[in-house]
């Protein structure tokens, strides 16, 4: 059985723009989850487990019977601290210290579902940050890039001058593994453009 129709349960207009790109033309419906993590959730545990939320509440609908929903969450974790999205550019700039010159691990959750096909995996990719000066941080967290991102920073914008190195997909930083991503939308049984 194939599937024409695609449900984005995402709000991200980043994961939008990558699946628009391949010539998808999405239905974004996201829905209204709590994103909190569980006490002692690690990075993966959550990204899965928030996507699987996600996806599953938007699968559920009885509109959606005839086509393959796609919901993703991504995490940025260093040493075991989760970092979201910043409530301050204060909190950016203590965010952006943090990952100074160290590598952290970019995690997205995926949940694929169709009539026929449901998954839940995650993606892992690793990233390393150039050391950054303080008059650095506070630019960048003056150009207001940061405040709605994981980990505070835009791979695919200014934030992409701060990386040094990546190891894995760089989709995934931006937001959605696509080659994983679309592996799990085929198995699913969506139709791809080509």
């Amino acid at each position: 059985m194939k599937f024409q129709r695609l449900i984005l349960a995402s709000a991200s207009p980043r994961r939008l723009a990558l699946l628009t790109q391949l010539g998808l033309s999405p239905i974004v419906e996201p829905p209204a989850i709590d994103e909190r993590p569980l006490p002692g959730e690690d990075a993966r545990s959550l990204a899965a487990r928030l996507a699987r939320m996600k996806g599953s509440a938007i699968a559920a609908r009885a509109a959606h019977r005839d086509a393959v929903v796609l919901a993703a969450d991504t995490v940025v974790a260093l040493d075991g601290e989760l970092l979201g999205k910043p409530s301050s550019p204060e909190d950016a700039m203590r965010m952006l210290r943090t990952l100074s010159g160290r590598t952290h691990s970019v995690i997205s959750g995926l949940f694929v579902a169709s009539p026929r096909h449901m998954e839940t995996l995650a993606v892992e990719t690793r990233v390393r940050f150039r050391a950054l000066s303080e008059s650095q941080i506070r630019w960048y967290a003056a150009t207001d890039e940061p405040l709605d991102k994981a980990g505070s920073y835009a791979i695919q914008g200014i934030g992409g001058a701060f990386v040094e190195s990546i190891e894995g997909s760089h989709s995934n930083v931006i937001g959605l593994p696509l080659a994983e991503a679309l592996a799990a939308l085929e198995r699913a049984g969506l139709v791809l453009p080509w």
